[in-house]
């Protein structure tokens, strides 16, 4: 009876080295993998001229006292005292800015308040909440229904000068280019008149 005792049976195999074998089997990933998520970051950054026209932020909560200067947009949600000068920016003020100040831009959009003398290259816009009070000097103004402003304002023509000079200048090169054309072409016949004539002679001898 004991000699027929069937042997233990031998402990199953632990399934820690499949785990670990398993785990070897994955391969590092490539390095190309950094690489690119580093690439397409910096797609996602505006370059060239669109990074030069990104739009300054000044938040509500912002009280700034002196002045602003600067070529790029800004858009001002609080409260500004002083001066700002933006050149070839464009300016928006928000619906809950305050700004007393002299404003030098390329183009203002006004949707809050503003106290001050504004001289734009463009065009100056008071949306229908908004509320402007000084002098403008502008080349072009839209102010929509409902929009509040008092003060003066003198239209700039000197845009339209230089267009309308460039358009000149445009033209006289014109006639000048034809009068040239012209000049070849009168030349051109009366060469081909002269040949025409020798060997008209030529052929009478």
């Amino acid at each position: 009876m004991w000699g027929n005792k069937k042997p233990d049976t031998p402990p199953l195999a632990d399934p820690g080295p499949k785990i670990v074998q398993a785990n070897q089997s994955l391969k590092p990933a490539p390095a190309s993998w950094g690489r690119t998520t580093k690439m397409n970051k910096d797609v996602m950054r505006p370059t060239g001229a669109a990074a030069d026209r990104a739009t300054a932020r000044l938040g509500s909560s912002l009280h700034v006292k002196g002045e602003i200067s600067g070529d790029e947009d800004l858009h001002i949600d609080g409260t500004v005292e002083g001066a700002v000068q933006l050149g070839e920016g464009k300016l928006t003020v928000g619906a809950t800015a305050n700004v007393t100040a002299d404003i030098i831009a390329r183009e203002v959009v006004v949707c809050g308040n503003v106290k001050g003398i504004v001289r734009v290259k463009g065009k100056i816009e008071i949306k229908k909440d908004g509320s402007v009070i000084g002098d403008l000097t502008t080349a072009q103004i839209i102010i929509e229904d409902g929009a509040y402003f008092k003060g003066s304002i003198e239209i700039d023509r000197t845009a339209d000068k230089e267009t309308d000079n460039n358009v000149s200048r445009g033209r006289r090169l014109d006639r000048l280019r034809r009068r040239r054309l012209a000049r070849g072409r009168r030349v051109s016949n009366h060469e081909g008149m002269l040949t025409a004539a020798r060997t008209a002679m030529h052929d009478g001898k």
